[in-house]
């Protein structure tokens, strides 16, 4: 009940005792201009304006006046200097411009006009006007993994998985079902009971499915031609078997394909033929190879001798179904390549009797960063690889993500820079530049880090590293100042609050408050606890004048992270709501 009394209040009131004297209380600064009104950052500097008058007439004329303005806060400030006055008939007036460079502690600065008059060298204003408190700066809430007490430990940094390494760890094998002569049904018997337990020895081999490509063929015989969609249905078919055999297999992993009058398949089969001459083979090649129409094709192939006896020995095999399946082997070691693995870490003079992919295996499956750390720092000494320097170097990113300590933090960097710098030597990929601008991000250096990421960013057609790359890119282009370029880096499926955070500060900038709501709203779904999603939230309330709503959310931003408690009493969007008595007393808990 006391929370609604105190939002009534804000509706109700029009001053307290907290607020800064009104303009009739002022003899010299009454007639002060400030624009704009509240400061506010545009790239990296603040931009203001500051004009006024002071009146010279009757008792009101001052003895040798002076104006000077500062921007202070309790640690740090900046003296603006005096600023130059212009007499008039009756009064004293004033303009000028001012453009700060942004620093930290300018968060909760008051910009501060003082004005002297009587002895020349006194140091006490006799009159001072609280102008503005504060910067306007939303743009430096993004968030780029940043570890911030009492919060999730952002996850930083990407690893060069054991899938990316395709030759060795990837598996691809085909297999071919074969079927009556126009039907889309299987052909019962032994040969396609042996592919289906040819494929369940590979699966249990190689259980994490990347894709199945199904293609249904017909064969170039007239039974088969006269339905179109006969090598279509085939695939089908046999997609639906082996989705209820195969549990790994999903529908969402199988591309379908189908072939229908073409000489294509014919000619492969012919390569390992054996049934006819290798000068009957040479005719049949060339007219497969000329480049006719399909008809033309098999009007003159009818006419090669010895096509009959090889259209009789390979037709039967294109009434079929090929099937390849490209898999991966279970992440992590069985028993005994465990063992070998302890051996070799523990025992080095025993040697190495593990495969690199094996290696990289027994890492990506480990739980714990510091056995990540003993693997990959063998592994940099058994292979030639960019794969453990980048690994490495993750590893050590994560681990200064667990530490407080600035000076810790600053020498794991180090040593991850250093990581991967070999691993970018060893081989030019794009996780090692992703990497490297992310500690830039972290250390702050931004125009760096944007750079790094920029060239990685052509360097692959992965989805998840573009995906992961373009929202640290977007996060960047927020705090450089291109809000428009920043909503399309997040034109991805999200799913993690602290980038929704990003995507709805970037429409925000742009003044898509919909767009902006949408995402802020994801990212309380999306975590609650993380806090900053109802924060921006009641940034566009305020903006959209609804100040009650404004409250709610501040509110709730608050009690999910008391870290922006300190960021809303400073942050001059919520002034008004700052001014209510007892305001942030009530989110205590």
């Amino acid at each position: 009940m006391f929370w609604w009394i105190v939002i009534s209040l804000f509706f109700t009131q029009t001053g307290n005792s907290q607020q800064v004297a009104s303009t009739s209380d002022y003899r010299f600064l009454k007639e002060v201009s400030l624009l704009p009104s509240k400061l506010k950052l545009e790239g990296d500097s603040i931009k203001f304006s500051l004009k006024g008058s002071i009146p010279v007439e009757s008792v009101l004329i001052p003895r040798n006046p002076r104006l000077n303005l500062i921007f202070k806060a309790t640690s740090s400030g900046i003296d603006l200097g005096e600023i130059s006055l212009t007499k008039t008939v009756s009064s004293l007036t004033y303009e000028k411009k001012f453009s700060l460079k942004y620093e930290s502690w300018m968060e909760g600065a008051t910009l501060e006009l003082n004005f002297f008059q009587g002895n020349k060298k006194t140091d006490v204003p006799f009159e001072s006007r609280n102008l503005a408190k504060g910067v306007i700066a939303p743009q430096l809430m993004v968030r780029l993994g940043e570890v911030y007490p009492d919060e999730a430990i952002p996850q930083v940094g990407l690893y060069i998985l054991t899938g990316e390494k395709d030759s060795e760890m990837e598996q691809r094998e085909e297999f071919s079902f074969l079927f009556n002569v126009g039907t889309a049904t299987l052909k019962p018997g032994t040969e396609n009971a042996a592919v289906l337990k040819r494929i369940e020895e590979f699966l249990k081999r190689n259980p994490n499915v990347v894709d199945v490509k199904i293609t249904g063929i017909q064969s170039p015989e007239s039974a088969e031609e006269k339905n179109s969609q006969l090598g279509s249905n085939r695939a089908k078919s046999i997609g639906q078997n082996l989705i209820s055999r195969f549990p790994e297999i999903s529908e969402s992993k199988i591309t379908y394909e189908s072939r229908w009058k073409t000489w294509f398949d014919f000619r492969i089969l012919l390569g390992e033929y054996r049934g006819i001459s290798t000068q009957r083979k040479d005719e049949l090649y060339a007219v497969l190879l000329n480049d006719e129409p399909y008809p033309a094709q098999s009007a003159r192939l009818k006419k090669v001798p010895g096509f009959s006896q090889a259209s009789s020995d390979l037709f039967p095999k294109l009434r079929s179904v090929k099937v390849e399946i490209t898999s991966r082997p279970l992440v992590g070691l069985d028993m005994e390549q465990t063992i070998k693995l302890r051996e070799a870490l523990s025992k080095p003079e025993m040697g190495n009797t593990l495969s690199f992919g094996e290696w990289a295996l027994a890492a990506e499956a480990s739980q714990s960063l510091e056995e990540k750390a003993l693997i990959y720092s063998k592994m940099t000494e058994l292979f030639r690889s960019p794969l453990p320097y980048n690994n490495m170097a993750v590893v050590r990113m994560r681990q200064a993500q667990r530490t407080l300590d600035q000076g810790s933090k600053e020498v794991l960097w180090e040593e991850a820079e250093r990581l991967l710098e070999q691993a970018f030597r060893i081989a030019s990929n794009p996780y090692a530049l992703h990497n490297q601008g992310q500690i830039l991000a972290l250390k702050g250096e931004h125009w760096e880090a944007y750079k790094k990421l920029s060239e990685a960013s052509g360097m692959t057609k992965k989805e998840e590293f573009i995906k992961s790359n373009e929202l640290l890119r977007g996060a960047l282009d927020i705090l450089r100042g291109d809000y428009k370029l920043a909503t399309l880096r997040f034109d991805f499926k999200i799913t993690d609050p602290k980038d929704l955070f990003n995507k709805g500060l970037a429409y925000y900038m742009v003044g898509d408050y919909a767009m902006a709501t949408v995402a802020f709203e994801e990212s309380v779904i999306q975590g609650r606890s993380f806090g900053y999603g109802y924060y921006g939230l009641a940034m566009i309330a305020m903006q959209t004048g609804q100040g009650e709503i404004a409250a709610i959310h501040l509110k709730n931003a608050i009690d999910a992270n008391k870290k922006l408690k300190e960021k809303a009493y400073l942050d001059p969007v919520f002034e008004e709501l700052s001014k209510l008595p007892y305001f942030f007393d009530s989110f205590s808990n």
